[in-house]
């Protein structure tokens, strides 16, 4: 201690003993330190000491070591705790679950965290990934293929000319077509009488009718927080501010709109979901003059 220039007690000293002293640590005390469970714990030991164990000899063996880790279920007296680790641990294993279903989504990482914030939809996500899953609501639940390049044409006018061309597929059933519908119907919604209103009446046919429009906002004010042992904030660190605003239009297009500022300059912004709804509705004579070209009837 004192060659870190920690000043401390002789008294201070024998209690740092009697509480880390090796000698009195159980299993438990491990896993804990290990953030593993103990049973884990404990068979990465007889398997290191014996990598030619059997399962049944392991099972055998861990009667005493299965015990001693779930005795503090069968205490009265840890009810509160008891609850709270086995709720905890069912959201864990209820996220793991759940974790495939996203991703056939197009959710785009490994894992989902098992947070507040995830079961409210505020989880991390990509754009791209967001314009996927609006892609697959407005196919009524198939999946497409997506493409940057369609054709591809080497050596034009020479005896090795050679076309590339994709074979678009059916697609993949990824969404009950009811279940898309009904999204498709809440995203309207959104758009109509909800927060992301300034993008209604935006989108014209040819006719002159309106195109109906439906999407999903979203914002963070992402933070690293740290608070003390009974919910004060000590430190706020500004990570980061985004909105977004995916979106569908009739039954042709899909996208998303990002607006996003890393880093403390986010400190200094104080912008919602409004704005990336109002890029869209600045956007929106591009987008009508873009579906007036591709769609002009033929004369």
């Amino acid at each position: 201690m004192g060659r870190h220039d920690i000043e401390i007690s002789q008294a201070g000293i024998k209690q740092l003993i009697k509480k880390y002293d090796v000698s009195n640590w159980k299993i438990k005390d491990y896993a804990y330190l290990l953030n593993k469970h103990p049973i884990e714990l404990w068979c990465a030991g007889q398997i290191i000491q014996n990598p030619k164990i059997t399962w049944p000899e392991i099972v055998k063996k861990s009667a005493r070591v299965r015990q001693i880790t779930s005795k503090w279920l069968v205490k009265a007296e840890n009810r509160r705790v008891q609850n709270n680790n086995l709720l905890i641990q069912f959201e864990k294993e209820a996220f793991e679950r759940m974790t495939p279903y996203w991703q056939r989504m197009g959710f785009p990482f490994k894992h989902i965290v098992p947070s507040l914030a995830t079961a409210l939809g505020s989880s991390g996500d990509r754009p791209s990934a967001l314009a996927e899953l609006m892609g697959i609501i407005l196919n009524n639940g198939i999946q497409r293929d997506n493409y940057s390049v369609e054709t591809l044409r080497l050596g034009q006018a020479t005896p090795y000319e050679t076309l590339f061309q994709i074979v678009p597929s059916s697609g993949k059933r990824i969404m009950h077509p009811v279940v898309a519908q009904a999204l498709q119907k809440v995203l309207r919604h959104a758009v109509e009488a909800g927060t992301a209103v300034r993008a209604r009446n935006t989108i014209f046919d040819l006719d002159g009718s309106n195109v109906p429009v439906g999407g999903k906002t979203g914002s963070g004010d992402n933070r690293w927080e740290t608070f003390d042992q009974w919910g004060n904030l000590i430190s706020s660190k500004v990570v980061n501010r985004t909105a977004t605003f995916v979106f569908f239009i009739g039954d042709r297009f899909f996208g998303v709109v990002n607006a996003f500022v890393p880093g403390q300059k986010a400190a200094k912004s104080h912008f919602t979901s409004s704005l990336p709804v109002a890029i869209f509705k600045l956007s929106a004579p591009f987008i009508n003059a873009y579906e007036r070209k591709i769609y002009r009837p033929a004369l």
